[in-house]
């Protein structure tokens, strides 16, 4: 907006050197710039649909008593945050180096902020475009999210997702007891990244689903061993294995009968036991001595 007087004669809008508008005349080629006031009182432009490119100094030029004045006034303008470039979904082995980016725009230039979603809450990481994770381990999987923040309209929000690889851990596997003639079920369960794949094995024998009366059952996490009728015969040591990509583990599993010693799968407890036993033989030697 333009304040004029009855004084003036000759009024005009000028862009930086560009001429937008003389009196009522439109020079500029840009039908965004329309004229919404030519009064004794006032002389006044508009611009529609604003970009970046039409921010800076626009004056206001008078004739008045043949001499010249101008008035000046600085358009800024503001853009809403927006993340033009972000990493993709990423795939990648424990230990490996990780750099995400997220490049954003905006008038004022926003505030780029990671964050990674864990099953814990939101964590603080890194407040910049790039996040660089050295030696990333399997806690740091899971979905990263990037904030784009300069406070004129809501924030932009990305998100990205890293999958850490990495071999399997068994994380349970207890020995069991089962009676002859009852089911009996042994447990084997191990986390990784591809999911392990399973394997039993007595002895040396990889033992296969439906045969000898027993059933495999593996689903995620979780491998069963299952004796649908126990014999003597199918008491001893088994091995569960498993197996993904990067490597694999193995566990073993007792299955025992009524009044067996076994140990939970406690090494204090087979050395205790251990020396109960010779504790027991030196006695009775002793006696017979």
């Amino acid at each position: 907006r333009c304040t004029v007087d009855d004084r003036v004669t000759r009024v005009a809008w000028l862009n930086r050197s560009t001429i937008l508008y003389a009196g009522n005349d439109k020079w500029s080629i840009d039908n965004r710039v329309v004229i919404l006031s030519n009064t004794k009182t006032q002389y006044s432009i508009k611009i529609h649909n604003v970009d970046v490119y039409d921010e800076g100094p626009y004056t206001c030029s008078v004739q008045t008593d043949n001499h010249p004045k101008t008035s000046r006034v600085h358009l800024i303008v503001q853009v809403p945050p927006q993340i033009v470039n972000i990493s993709s979904d990423i795939t990648v082995n424990e230990g490996s180096s990780v750099t995400l980016m997220c490049l954003a725009f905006g008038r004022p230039e926003p505030t780029v902020t990671w964050r990674h979603l864990s099953g814990k809450g939101q964590g603080f990481v890194s407040e910049d475009e790039y996040l660089e994770i050295t030696g990333i381990t399997r806690e740091q999987s899971g979905e990263y999210e990037c904030s784009a923040v300069n406070d004129v309209a809501v924030p932009d929000v990305r998100k990205v997702k890293v999958t850490v690889n990495y071999p399997p851990y068994i994380s349970n596997a207890k020995n069991t007891g089962a009676s002859v003639g009852q089911k009996g079920i042994l447990q084997c369960e191990a986390s990784a990244v591809p999911v392990a794949e399973f394997q039993w094995f007595k002895e040396d024998t990889r033992l296969a689903n439906g045969l000898d009366g027993v059933r495999i059952e593996s689903k995620g996490r979780l491998s069963t061993l299952t004796f649908f009728n126990v014999s003597e015969k199918d008491y001893g040591n088994y091995t569960c294995v498993a197996t993904n990509k990067l490597g694999n583990t193995n566990a073993s599993i007792i299955l025992y009968g009524p009044g067996a010693v076994h140990d939970g799968g406690n090494a204090a407890s087979r050395v205790a036991a251990g020396l109960c036993l010779w504790a027991t033989l030196l006695a009775r030697l002793l006696l017979d001595f």
